[in-house]
């Protein structure tokens, strides 16, 4: 059972995980550290954020109606890719022992902060650079690391979207929560089965996805991101730094 203090510790850093995720395509530097804060194990830790991680995709699309719109058949042609891929890294998680899995995630977050500080071309929209063989691949790929361990799997998508579509970022934003939404819901039901999901954990942290989600593309629309992704990679750097220092000592 959870103490007050640490269902309100999960609800915020749920919350600003929705919210960097649905911005800046990062969400788990904040959510899986408030996890292993309570006292889960890594393993626990990153199956728990999996599983609450579907409502961050269920409030974000919600939140991105208008800049769906004309993208259901692209969507179509990639999900799948996506889908396997987050089978595929679901799969590979539960059979990767924990210690290794400990030390692996400061470099998986280490990648994340600098993925999102990589300058995406702006591509007048419609001018497509990579065939859509290729998109598939490459989403694949990020599904693959999506089930896996997802952090900023979504700045990877949204990289990959705007360099070989065109698009903005909203537009970018919006088919990336679906993408994400369907390799996170994948790896979600995978993992309900294994018995390491905490329910306790994962409702409170689930309702903070949801609400970050759900504000999070009002703001992709408003606000300028560059101070917004600045900030998220520094918290993910210094997240990275105390992890492996954890992991290492």
């Amino acid at each position: 059972m959870l103490e007050i203090s640490q269902i309100v510790l999960l609800v915020a850093a749920g919350t600003a995980a929705g919210l960097s995720g649905s911005v800046a395509g990062i969400a788990s530097i904040f959510s899986y550290p408030a996890l292993l804060l309570i006292g889960l194990n890594p393993i626990d830790a990153n199956i728990t954020n999996a599983v609450a991680l579907v409502f961050i995709s269920i409030g974000s699309i919600t939140g991105s109606k208008r800049e769906l719109i004309g993208r259901s058949d692209l969507i179509k042609k990639i999900a799948p890719a996506n889908l396997i891929g987050g089978i595929l890294g679901a799969t590979l998680l539960l059979v990767t022992p924990s210690t290794t899995f400990q030390k692996i995630v400061p470099f998986l977050l280490a990648l994340a902060s600098i993925v999102i500080l990589i300058p995406r071309p702006q591509i007048a929209e419609g001018d497509t650079r990579v065939k859509l063989r290729t998109l598939q691949i490459l989403i694949g790929s990020i599904g693959v690391y999506c089930g896996y361990f997802g952090a900023a799997s979504g700045a990877m998508t949204l990289a990959v979207l705007i360099q070989t579509l065109g698009v903005n970022m909203a537009k970018a934003n919006a088919v990336k929560n679906v993408l994400l939404g369907v390799s996170n819901t994948i790896a979600a039901v995978i993992f309900i089965f294994t018995g390491h999901t905490h329910w306790a954990a994962a409702v409170p942290l689930a309702a903070g996805f949801f609400i970050g989600g759900r504000i999070g593309p009002s703001i992709v629309r408003r606000v300028p991101q560059q101070k917004l992704k600045i900030f998220v990679a520094l918290m993910g750097g210094c997240v990275s730094v105390w992890m492996g220092i954890k992991a290492f000592s």
